[in-house]
């Protein structure tokens, strides 16, 4: 175990980290340290910056390509860029997880300001409203709250430890900083309406803030979206049209470098760009995360694969008819991966979102549960008079949280969230309908001055829901197009300029025995002169299934990066968006293909 523990100081040095690492790392909670992060880094660096110099350095010498005063420095520079991408990936890694954790964090931010308002307005004692909040949740935010409160208690603090919090997440959420004063104020002055408006303006400080930032961003966002719809969609596309152009006018094009750029260099860098803009979020809206784990989704893994089997051989099977022999592969991996996806993700999404539309109802159940508090009822009671005069999913979770809570005997909060409870964690009931559970269990103990409190809490939530789909429609101006290019428009391009590219050469498609380039050489061969076009020459087989291949891949990618945008990075979503994508993508390829090469036949 200690020689496995120590292994990489046996290849290099210990590395320091910076500083960023090691807070990305507290952060995280990892159990491994950041400077053991940043050795095992530049250990795996050198491995492979070895391993690459003698795999190039062979290379060249047997293709003998490159002369050997050239193989050398191409071996060297090969070598060193692979090491310093290793290198840098390991550890940036942590980095870009954590940036991630807290820009989901940040959204958190209004249900615990929500939840500070709500305690304060019953009792003006922040410690206890910081130990409400906290309890609402267990986001990094609601941990982070509950350390400093830890502290606090310790130190004797008076205010929980709401200054350091906001100190804390000064620097990703300064909007924190201006809430807490106005909370702490409150919590100061008299009872009455001077109290809640300073409640009221806290809430709003946040809300506001996340709005702004949400607007300021998607504009922000067009511009960038431009460019890589521009040079990663339409140029790559419209290039693979110009190749028997560019193979008559003498250009070299090496297949392995054909293969290379398409289904390599392209998407990679389609990947990178898109995940650097996705880091570029000021927040990720809220959303449950449904798992594996949830109660109600069936385990669909036998189905998922016997389906997507299926469906990728009946694709292979029906390719050659539409297009060519060479279309077998990119049809069955489209078709065969898109609804595995899609089976295996489909329960879980129908969860997802019943769990939507049960939290979009908790608003009207928390008001009228509120009303009937104000007016002297007691929780127990207006729980199931509630349930029974709303109707979906959320009457459905307040029936069966008063059915328990009458054959258990337990406390309103326990019947709600308790083990085997309809907003138990388990059931994917993180968030704002936590923070709701919390508020409700609250007024169970508070009694009739909780009432007035719950009403005013679902009004938040209402304004909290204005705004998230105030914020989604800003986004989906721009995710959008990107949805459609990945799914439709850009496999349509994609086929017909394959398509075009086979055709410019007298061929009779992309699977005949030619090439592109094939008919170049013939006419340089009749002239008696060099057949440069000959040595150009781009299989047919080869042409179609990289491009389909890179099509495949925008499709992925593009959906990916839209749905996170959009939905955040939710693996329920994006698989099943990206699922869907994947089908259309491949069908809208061969379609392409099929109808240009009907049109120029």
């Amino acid at each position: 175990m200690i020689a496995s523990r120590r292994w990489p100081e046996r290849y290099v040095d210990r590395v320091e980290p910076d500083g960023n690492l090691e807070r990305a790392c507290a952060f995280l909670g990892l159990s491994v340290d950041a400077e053991r992060i940043a050795t095992a880094a530049a250990t795996v660096g050198v491995l492979l910056g070895a391993c690459t110099f003698v795999g190039a350095l062979g290379w060249s010498l047997l293709d003998g390509s490159a002369g050997t005063a050239l193989a050398v420095p191409v071996a060297v520079g090969f070598a060193a860029t692979v090491g310093w991408v290793a290198f840098s990936g390991i550890r940036r890694a942590p980095v870009l997880a954590a940036a991630v954790a807290r820009t989901r964090a940040v959204a958190d931010a209004t249900t615990i300001t929500s939840a500070l308002s709500l305690s304060l307005r019953l009792t003006p004692v922040p410690e206890r409203a910081v130990r409400f909040a906290a309890d609402g949740g267990g986001g990094p935010l609601h941990r982070s709250l509950a350390d400093h409160a830890d502290r606090a208690a310790v130190a004797g603090a008076g205010d929980g430890g709401l200054r350091e919090f906001a100190a804390e997440w000064r620097e990703w959420f300064p909007a924190l900083d201006r809430s807490v004063a106005l909370l702490l104020a409150a919590a100061d002055a008299d009872t009455g309406g001077d109290r809640t408006r300073l409640l009221e303006r806290a809430v709003a400080a946040v809300e506001d803030d996340l709005r702004d930032r949400t607007a300021s961003f998607a504009g922000d966002l067009r511009a960038p979206v431009t460019g890589l719809y521009a040079f990663g969609v339409l140029l790559p596309l419209a290039l693979v049209s110009t190749l028997p152009a560019a193979v008559a006018a003498g250009v070299t094009i090496p297949p392995l470098a054909f293969v290379a750029t398409y289904d390599l260099v392209l998407p990679a860098a389609l990947a990178v760009t898109a995940g650097r803009l996705l880091l570029r979020r000021p927040v990720a809206l809220p959303a449950p995360r449904v798992d594996a784990t949830h109660p109600d989704v069936p385990d669909r893994r036998g189905v998922a694969l016997l389906s997507g089997a299926t469906a990728a051989a009946v694709g292979w099977v029906a390719a050659p008819v539409v297009a060519g022999g060479w279309a077998s592969p990119v049809l069955a991996a489209g078709a065969g991966v898109g609804t595995g996806l899609c089976v295996h993700l489909g329960p879980r999404r129908e969860v997802r979102r019943t769990i939507e539309e049960r939290n979009r109802g908790l608003s009207d159940a928390l008001a009228l549960i509120g009303r009937r508090v104000a007016d002297g009822e007691a929780v127990e009671r207006a729980l199931p008079a509630v349930a029974a005069s709303l109707s979906g999913p959320t009457a459905d979770a307040l029936a069966a949280a008063s059915r328990r809570m009458s054959a258990l005997g337990i406390p309103v909060g326990t019947a709600l969230a308790g083990e085997g409870g309809p907003f138990a964690p388990e059931r994917g009931a993180g968030g704002r309908a936590a923070a709701a559970v919390v508020a409700i269990a609250a007024a169970a103990t508070e009694g009739r001055p909780a009432g007035d409190a719950l009403v005013a809490h679902a009004d938040r939530l209402d304004a909290l829901a204005a705004a998230e789909r105030d914020a989604r429609r800003e986004l989906a101006a721009v995710t959008g197009t990107l949805r459609d290019t990945a799914a439709l428009f850009g496999p349509l391009v994609g086929g017909a300029t394959v398509a075009l590219a086979g055709r410019l050469d007298g061929l009779e498609g992309l699977g005949g025995a030619g090439g592109i380039g094939s008919g170049v050489g013939e006419v340089g061969r009749a002239a008696g002169g060099a057949v440069a076009g000959e040595a150009a020459a781009l299989p047919a087989s080869l042409v179609g299934p990289v491009i389909g291949v890179y099509v495949l891949a925008l499709a992925a990618t593009l959906t990916a990066f839209a749905t996170g945008l959009e939905r955040g990075l939710d693996v329920t979503v994006v698989g099943y968006r990206v699922g869907l994508a994947l089908v259309a993508a491949s069908g809208a390829f061969l379609a392409g293909h099929a109808a240009v090469a009907m049109l120029v036949a």
